[in-house]
Formats: structure tokens, C-alpha cells, sequence
């Protein structure tokens, strides 16, 4: 099976994902983007999506990187994720780029980038940075 059935089959399984909205855009080595809607049940009370959502679509995107450079048969699991916030997420939906910095045999250390998106428009809301294990 090719890498981008397993990680969109292992995505597919995540009920979070689902119940978010979020969607797998492009899958290539090294590097894996998801959107979501930033729907009315994921906002926090300044009306501007809830900091857990760019977390959520963030720390998936980062590890299904993670997946892309890992042997056959694995699975992907967070070891740590910090974020950093930087602005408001305020817009239709957010878009997740994740990626590689350093693939090790048993540790791959990750980052994201989480882009609101507003008429077109991206603005950068938050960045990511962690480590991913095989299981």
C-alpha cells in the first residue's frame, strides 16, 4: 500500500478529524496540509476559532508527516507538541502545513504551520514544533 493511502486510510479512523470537518489536501514525502472549517462549535468566546482546533488539524498534519518517512506497517503517535500562538484565528477555515525537520529511526521531530484563511487570504495563526514515535 502506498504512503498516502496508509496515512489517509489511519486519517480517516480519527473521529476528531471528522467531527471537526478537517480534510487531507496533498500528502508527499516529508510533508502532509489539512484543512477544517472553522465551524460554529469549534469557536472560543471572542467569536475567533478555538486554539484547540489549530492545535488538533496542527499536531495531525505534523504526525502524519512523521508517517510519511517511517517504515511500512507503522503507526504514527505524538511523543510532545508545544504550540505558539501567534494571532487570532479568524476566518472560513484553517490549513495545516505539516512537516519533517529531522527523521531519526525511533524519534522524528516535527513542525507545523497554522494558516487562517479568510476570503483567500492566509494570515499565520500558529506554529507548531514536537516529536512523533512509530508504534
Amino acid at each position: 500500500m502506498d504512503i498516502e493511502t496508509r496515512i489517509r486510510d489511519s486519517f480517516g479512523k480519527q473521529t476528531m478529524m471528522q467531527s471537526l470537518g478537517a480534510e487531507i489536501v496533498s500528502v508527499e514525502k516529508g510533508r502532509v496540509v489539512i484543512t477544517s472549517p472553522i465551524l460554529p462549535t469549534a469557536l472560543q468566546q471572542h467569536g475567533a476559532g478555538h486554539a484547540g482546533l489549530a492545535f488538533s488539524i496542527g499536531d495531525s498534519a505534523a504526525g502524519y508527516s512523521a508517517l510519511t518517512v517511517m517504515e511500512e506497517g507503522a503507526e504514527v503517535m505524538t511523543v510532545e507538541m508545544k504550540i505558539n500562538l501567534m494571532s487570532p484565528s479568524v476566518g472560513e477555515r484553517l490549513i495545516a502545513e505539516g512537516r519533517v525537520i529531522r527523521p531519526g529511526r525511533r524519534v522524528v521531530v516535527v513542525a507545523a504551520d497554522v494558516f487562517a484563511e479568510l476570503k483567500g487570504a492566509r494570515k499565520h495563526v500558529a506554529m507548531l514544533q514536537g516529536t512523533m514515535i512509530p508504534v
